[in-house]
């Protein structure tokens, strides 16, 4: 069971990352859509945005409320400062202690990250991570151990115009996708963990006035992305997104199964939106 609530974290960024475009519901044979991955045009988010997150873990027939994640936005000049901050809490600490701190700076411009963090405790485990984007050169500098102290950069050469795991989140809510059909895919790709990751995200659709637990009914999109199979993600599993049917594009419910149990990710608060948030009913 080590990291297994390091895995939901994990599971709830990267599933947030795939989780906000804003499309008409017509029923026709998906195509695949590609995105300019070097450049993004921010239409969607500000300075000052702060989205947070309840998790819960399913074990056998008992829904546990495990932790939270909160994500924010900062302006730091010439780029912006993004961070997703996962703990567990204090009531769950008796079985597994999570504190997981995800950080990157992008270029305002293109969207694109020239460095990210991760830092990671859980239970007795911990990593540091820091990547540097070598965007001009098609390559990353990925320095990795147990503490800031000990750990050693290893250069990795990589597809031109990389988006780390919390990059790709503020980029994708930028995409232009309003005339995506029902059953339209959008690949990405991310580095992660010294390699890089093939995503993929189906549009489902759109519903009317979804409810969301303590947060009310929304008209929502729904999404289906591509997991990453291995620790955290079995082979065949499905994931739901509903997402915000609005300009801010963020998603509302995630639901998923993963390698032990069911996750589901509920959006507790919101401030700091650029738009009103008119999917609200």
């Amino acid at each position: 069971m080590r990291a297994t609530i390091h895995k939901i974290l994990l599971g709830c960024v990267l599933i947030f990352s795939l989780s906000a475009f804003n499309a008409p519901n017509i029923k026709t044979e998906g195509r695949i859509i590609i995105p300019d991955i070097c450049n993004a045009e921010n239409n969607t988010f500000q300075s000052g945005e702060q989205l947070t997150y309840k998790l819960y873990y399913n074990w056998g027939y008992l829904w546990l409320s495990a932790g939270e994640v909160v994500f924010n936005v900062k302006d730091v000049g010439s780029e912006f400062h993004l961070s997703a901050v996962g703990r567990t809490y204090s009531s769950y600490e008796w079985f597994f202690k999570v504190r997981d701190k995800y950080e990157a700076y992008v270029n305002k411009e293109t969207l694109l990250p020239s460095r990210a963090y991760r830092s990671v405790q859980e239970g007795g485990y911990r990593l540091y991570e820091k990547i540097e984007y070598k965007q001009s050169a098609n390559k990353v500098i990925s320095t990795r151990g147990k503490t800031r102290e000990v750990a050693s950069p290893t250069e990795y050469a990589v597809d031109n115009c990389m988006h780390d795991i919390l990059s790709v989140i503020y980029y994708l809510r930028n995409v232009k996708a309003n005339n995506m059909n029902v059953g339209d895919r959008v690949p990405m790709k991310i580095f992660m963990d010294n390699k890089e990751w093939p995503l993929d995200l189906t549009f489902m659709g759109k519903k009317k006035k979804k409810k969301i637990k303590e947060l009310g009914k929304f008209d929502v999109v729904h999404l289906v992305p591509k997991v990453i199979v291995g620790d955290v993600f079995n082979e065949g599993t499905v994931m739901n997104i509903y997402a915000t049917d609005d300009e801010n594009r963020i998603p509302l419910l995630i639901e998923s199964p993963v390698s032990v149990g069911s996750v589901k990710a509920v959006l507790k608060s919101y401030n700091g939106l650029k738009y009103e948030m008119t999917s609200k009913r």
